[in-house]
């Protein structure tokens, strides 16, 4: 097969993160783009900012389901046919949304059918790529999950020019088409674990366990199950965490945009505002996993934290392009920096055997702080007539999150 014939020329786990990468860079990249829709729908529609933010909470609930169902999958049946499905149903999301011609039928378009196809990502990434590593768990990761921060910069600026080109429905069609001829082909060279092909995590055997009739390295770990994860306070402090840490980002994802140019930025300044966020956020991934192996996940995890309750802080004063640019850098970078650390805690935390399962019910708080957030944004600014509020709030999630990430410990040790 060619990829027994690519693992003898070099560790396929590579091929893996490469993989995971680019699908990640177009799904992430349209997860993270709808700001730049913002306006236009708001327009379309004549609807005031709280129910547009409602597409994207909605879709947010919704995406609990098959975030979960997305994790059980993958664990039973590997990514391949996992994200085979995700593509198929991003792109039909988007393909459909470029048709619509009421308010209504966004939620079925854009919420249901994207949250099908997007919601999952992250737990099938992160279990997929860390059954194939683990002494560089934290830098592959931060690797394939860098993808985020690449959708993020090049997805917006993307739909900006086929916004100005075309129109917003034009630019759903094309980014709807694209999704289809990137992540369809790419979700074949996906592989569950290293013992698919007679590999050990990082490479350090290439021959087969089946060959030597001696279990693989992955065989011999210490897991818990997710009725035993359940039961542990680290899957509830992980909970809480997603839930903060997602409501602050997915504020700052939708309505930093409609914010810089409520300011009076042009909207492809605006725009750059959320591409670099996401462009510095690949810096951010893979040099803080690649930290978080050195040092220590939950060290590297509290710095991240710690800054990005900063950055908050300074965006409620920032009333310039440059001033929204220092806060892009400085919030993309801890953004990329927390993703790749966290996922690597909580693999450490409670084993790889079922992690899809478990990243998948933790998930339910990642949904929804996702939901809560963009809504917040909204009924704060339709209150007051700006986000400083929503923005002194986002700084104080994560000053909760610096305490939760302290209250973290490796429990599958405990159970065993």
């Amino acid at each position: 097969m060619p990829a027994v014939y690519l693992s003898r020329k070099m560790f396929y786990g590579w091929v893996v993160v490469a993989a995971c990468f680019i699908i990640g860079t177009v799904i992430f990249g349209i997860y993270f783009s709808f700001g730049v829709f913002f306006k236009s729908i708001e327009a379309e529609f004549d609807l005031p900012r709280a129910a547009v933010s409602a597409i994207l909470s909605v879709q947010m609930v919704l995406g609990i389901l098959f975030t979960i169902a997305g994790g059980w999958a993958s664990d039973r049946y590997g990514p391949r046919m996992v994200f085979l499905l995700m593509g198929l149903f991003t792109g039909l999301s988007l393909v459909l949304t470029s048709r619509v011609d009421a308010f209504w039928q966004l939620f079925i378009t854009y919420s249901l059918l994207l949250s099908m196809g997007a919601n999952a990502t992250y737990v099938v990434l992160t279990s997929t790529v860390s059954h194939w590593f683990a002494a560089k768990r934290g830098l592959a990761l931060g690797i394939a999950g860098s993808g985020v921060g690449l959708g993020a910069m090049v997805v917006p600026l993307l739909a900006t020019f086929l916004i100005s080109a075309l129109d917003w429905r034009a630019a759903y069609l094309v980014i709807g088409l694209l999704a289809w001829a990137i992540v369809l082909p790419l979700s074949r060279l996906l592989r569950k674990e290293p013992a698919d092909i007679g590999a050990q995590p990082d490479g350090a055997s290439f021959q087969s366990s089946v060959e030597t009739g001696q279990p693989g390295i992955e065989d011999t770990l210490p897991y818990l199950s997710l009725p035993q994860a359940w039961r542990t306070r680290s899957f509830w402090m992980v909970m809480f965490i997603w839930l903060f840490f997602a409501g602050n980002a997915f504020l700052v994802f939708t309505h930093i945009v409609p914010h810089a140019t409520d300011m009076g930025i042009s909207r492809e300044g605006a725009a750059t505002v959320l591409s670099i966020i996401g462009g510095v956020g690949i810096a951010g991934r893979i040099f803080m996993g690649g930290v978080s192996d050195r040092m220590g996940r939950k060290s590297a995890l509290v710095m991240s934290t710690l800054v990005q309750a900063g950055a908050m802080v300074w965006l409620v004063w920032a009333q310039s392009l440059w001033a929204l640019y220092v806060f892009a850098v400085v919030y993309g970078f801890t953004y990329g920096g927390i993703n790749s650390t966290a996922s690597a805690l909580i693999c450490d935390a409670f084993g790889l055997a079922r992690i899809g399962a478990i990243l998948g019910v933790l998930d339910i708080g990642f949904g929804l702080g996702g939901a809560i957030g963009p809504a917040l944004g909204g009924l704060v600014f339709d209150a007051r007539g700006d986000y400083q509020m929503a923005f002194w709030l986002g700084a104080a999630s994560m000053l909760i999150v610096t305490w939760l990430v302290v209250l973290i410990r490796r429990e599958v040790g405990r159970q065993i």
